[in-house]
């Protein structure tokens, strides 16, 4: 069982050390899909992830299209601002791809139009853009565990 997070030319590395600490915690797989704006060896990120990250299964990837290559006929869920569809209106399945892109753009906008379907967002006030990209993460990857009954979880 496992789900899987991929971050898309992630900017923060702090916000890539909180996700890659949840991925710990629930075991979801996590996919860096280049280019990345931190050096894995950055003191922020090994900072946010603590200690866990050798408990995080991590795949590093040129492109995206390397990811939906190496994965295909996997299901993906592209998270964004830009839709109506809520997170919650899915039914998710074990080895279910949660696609997020960079903390200042978003997923390209063709990425999106490709898969209107499986776009998908979370609910908030007008008074904001959108939270917080680690955040987002998990609220997305723990919806999809509540549904799978939290497999392997205490």
């Amino acid at each position: 069982m496992a789900l899987h997070i991929v971050l898309v030319e992630p900017e923060i590395p702090a916000n890539t050390g909180n996700i890659a600490r949840t991925c710990a915690a629930t075991g979801a797989h996590l996919h860096l899909v280049h280019p990345l704006g931190f050096r894995t060896d950055d003191a922020t990120l090994k900072r946010a992830g603590l200690d866990y990250w050798h408990a995080v299964h991590i795949e590093y990837h040129n492109s995206f299209a390397e990811v939906q290559e190496k994965y295909a006929g996997s299901r993906f869920f592209y998270a964004t601002t830009k839709v109506d569809q809520k997170f919650t209106d899915f039914s998710f399945q074990d080895e279910d791809f949660f696609v997020f892109g960079k903390e200042t753009k978003g997923l390209p906008p063709e990425l999106l139009a490709a898969n209107p379907d499986t776009c998908m967002t979370l609910p908030m006030s007008d008074k904001v853009r959108s939270l917080n990209l680690s955040n987002s993460a998990a609220i997305i990857i723990y919806e999809a565990l509540r549904q799978l009954d939290f497999p392997g979880m205490e």
